[in-house]
């Protein structure tokens, strides 16, 4: 009966998550670009509750004219985080992050650096066989508009998030993993991002594989559908992410172990 309740969760799941992808694509878009999108994450652990993480990111994009990915690069930024596990199923965060927007008239994008303030909760359905989450973000975005001026925007994510392991029932090293997310944004009106309180919808679905309990890597699809004044816009992203546990901690530890022979030797 187990099996079954857990079975009928998952086709549930896909079923809305299609659904959503369906209904952001049936909406009038007048511009489609296709993008790579990649991140890289350093995760060092504090203690049993507290952890810190920065991520690196780039993210690149085709034009009208050209189909290729890394036609430009659009975006780079810089993130800090704060992390506290407040319980098995509560994960409390907050960033502090540096946006660089470059100048892209072709894809209609002009300079626009950014900071950007997040405080943010993740609760988890813990089940056995897979994962299932659901994200509660609030940003405070201080960004630069066309005229030189910056403006304040206030942004709430909701992100509902699927993990699935295809070689074992649990996350652990030499685990392939399936990813399904969708992820719904709100904002306040300004001009840079326009007058609708709807902002946008993203899609992910992808997978990764855990290399060990310190590193591992995420390929995945990405549908983002943004509704605009100027013109609704579709993106077809590939996102790579690739994640590092305690990277210093475990040189160290390599390190030491490497000078612990040579010291026995001299003795």
């Amino acid at each position: 009966m187990l099996s079954k309740s857990n079975s009928k969760s998952k086709v549930n799941i896909f079923r809305c998550l299609f659904v959503i992808l369906l209904i952001t694509n049936s909406y009038g878009q007048n511009t489609t670009y296709n993008q790579f999108w990649n991140e890289f994450q350093f995760n060092q652990t504090i203690s049993k509750k507290w952890a810190t993480e920065i991520d690196v990111a780039a993210a690149y994009s085709s034009t009208e004219s050209s189909p290729n990915l890394f036609e430009n690069t659009i975006q780079r930024s810089l993130r800090g985080w704060g992390h506290y596990y407040f319980s098995p199923r509560w994960k409390f965060s907050g960033f502090i992050a540096y946006f660089n927007n470059r100048d892209v008239p072709e894809i209609g994008q002009f300079e626009s650096p950014e900071w950007r303030f997040a405080l943010q909760g993740i609760y988890y359905f813990h089940k056995t066989g897979y994962t299932l989450s659901t994200r509660m973000r609030t940003e405070y975005r201080h960004i630069r508009n066309e005229d030189g001026d910056y403006e304040n925007v206030f942004r709430y994510r909701q992100q509902i998030k699927y993990i699935q392991p295809l070689n074992s029932k649990f996350l652990r090293s030499g685990v392939v993993y399936a990813i399904a997310s969708d992820e719904l944004y709100f904002k306040s009106g300004a001009k840079i991002t326009g007058e609708s309180f709807f902002d946008r919808n993203r899609l992910n679905i992808g997978a990764g594989y855990l290399f060990s309990d310190d590193f591992q890597v995420e390929l995945t699809y990405c549908n983002e559908y943004l509704p605009r004044n100027s013109g609704n816009q579709t993106t077809n992203a590939a996102s790579l992410t690739i994640t590092f546990n305690n990277l210093l901690r475990n040189l160290q530890k390599k390190i030491e172990a490497k000078k612990d022979p040579e010291a026995k030797d001299e003795e």
